[in-house]
C-alpha cells in the first residue's frame, strides 16, 4: 500500500484532478497542438472568454501551461514536464498492478 502511495503523489493527484474538467482537458489537448492565444481557445472550444482565461490561470499557477507575450496578444503553451512526470507515475501504478494481480493477501 505505501508503495502505490510515492506512485501516486498529490503532484500526479493534482494533475489528474485538473485534466478531469472536460474544458480544462480540452484546452490541454488544442495546447498540445501548439501554441494558441485566449481567442483561439474560445473558438476553438466553443467557451466563453472568461471561462478559458479562467482555466488557463488554474493550468498555469499548476505549471502545465506558461504564457508568452507575442505583440498585442498573449500565446500559453504546453509545458509537458507535469503531464510526463505523472504519465510515468500511472505507468509505474499500472506496472505495479499488473504484477500483484494476483497476489491476493490471506484473512487472518
Amino acid at each position: 500500500m505505501s508503495n502505490q502511495c510515492v506512485l501516486m503523489s498529490s503532484i500526479h493527484v493534482d494533475v489528474i484532478r485538473l485534466l478531469s474538467d472536460p474544458l480544462r482537458r480540452h484546452i490541454v489537448e488544442l495546447l498540445a497542438q501548439g501554441p494558441a492565444c485566449t481567442c483561439h481557445l474560445v473558438t476553438d472550444t466553443g467557451a466563453k472568454q472568461p471561462a478559458v482565461s479562467h482555466h488557463l490561470k488554474v493550468l498555469k499557477e499548476a505549471g502545465l501551461v506558461a504564457s508568452e507575450p507575442h505583440g498585442r496578444y498573449t500565446y500559453y503553451r504546453l509545458l509537458p514536464d507535469a503531464l510526463e512526470t505523472t504519465a510515468h507515475g500511472l505507468t509505474a501504478l499500472v506496472q505495479s498492478a499488473r504484477r500483484s494481480a494476483n497476489d491476493r493477501r490471506e484473512c487472518p
